[in-house]
């Protein structure tokens, strides 16, 4: 099963309550990759880098099944930059420096072999991007997800409305979820979202789980207790990969499946945070990955007899 991620491939400089780091490679792209990569072998990547961005970062995706014929590589220019602290909660940053570099003028352009992709995960990127993504495509995938921010809410609604409608799932945190709906209650707010356009809606809460929603149905699943925590960036992202990974894997868009993918996807997540960067997602193996998921299904499971 093939798997399209689009989205961004750059460079991060991150400091948090405990440890800073100088240009580490990051970018949704990147995270979701190397998380989907853990789980189906035909990820194909569609994003833009310069001529900085590190050759042997690029030779480790490849080696991992990641074909990069859609990454556009402008040596003359420099990749995306971002630099960011995060507050000792960890939930809530500032960003210090943005510099879209070559992301402010991406025209992605999606291969030929890369047209009848059957799994699409649309990273967050301009809604024009993600749109022209989907409309070069030669037949309508399985499942198309997507994430967004707040900041194409306030700047490209119109745009984001129109990939809305396309789209199957979409993948956004709790405040994200209540600005887009205009509703408090994430129950409220997932059907709001739902009549946008996507028949699943999973609603990321950080260090509280994740929701996911679908028609009536709801699905909790909790983040797993970790002892240290180094560096949230990427999480959501990794969370994605995990998500469209195992459901391109496994072929299977019952909602059952859906359930078994957030938790996947909750368990990849837990490895990221565990150092900077991709770092950690380049050293988990598949018994280390299916440990992980077992200690969320013990986390979740219970015997309970009620009282007469």
């Amino acid at each position: 099963m093939s798997l399209l991620v689009v989205g961004s491939m750059a460079f991060d400089s991150i400091e948090t309550p405990f440890g800073k780091t100088d240009r580490i490679v990051g970018g949704a792209a990147t995270y979701i990759a190397w998380a989907a990569s853990c789980f189906v072998k035909q990820v194909q990547q569609i994003s833009v880098v310069g001529g900085d961005f590190p050759e042997q970062e690029l030779q480790q995706l490849a080696a991992r099944g990641v074909d990069l014929s859609g990454v556009q590589i402008k040596k003359d220019q420099k990749s995306f930059y971002w630099a960011g602290r995060y507050h000792l909660d960890m939930n809530s940053r500032d960003t210090l420096v943005t510099e879209l570099n070559v992301l402010a003028d991406f025209q992605p352009v999606v291969p030929q072999s890369f047209r009848r992709a059957e799994y699409v995960m649309l990273g967050n990127l301009s809604p024009d991007v993600q749109l022209s993504v989907i409309q070069q495509l030669e037949q309508r995938p399985r499942l198309i997800a997507m994430d967004t921010m707040n900041f194409w809410m306030d700047t490209r609604m119109d745009g984001l409305k129109k990939v809305l409608a396309k789209v199957d799932a979409l993948l956004i945190n709790d405040a994200e979820a209540r600005q887009l709906s205009g509703e408090y209650s994430l129950v409220k707010a997932a059907r709001t979202i739902h009549r946008m356009g996507p028949r699943y809606v999973v609603i990321k809460k950080g260090e509280h789980g994740a929701l996911l929603f679908y028609k009536n149905h709801a699905f909790f699943a909790p983040a797993l207790p970790l002892e240290e925590v180094f560096d949230p960036t990427g999480a959501g992202d990794t969370f994605a990969g995990g998500f469209m990974g195992y459901i391109a894997h496994t072929g299977d868009l019952s909602f059952e499946n859906m359930k078994t993918a957030v938790v996947v996807g909750s368990a990849m997540a837990s490895f990221c945070v565990e150092k900077f960067g991709v770092q950690r997602l380049k050293e988990i193996s598949p018994e280390d990955i299916e440990s992980r998921i077992r200690q969320f299904v013990d986390l979740m499971h219970f015997d309970i007899d009620l009282v007469q």
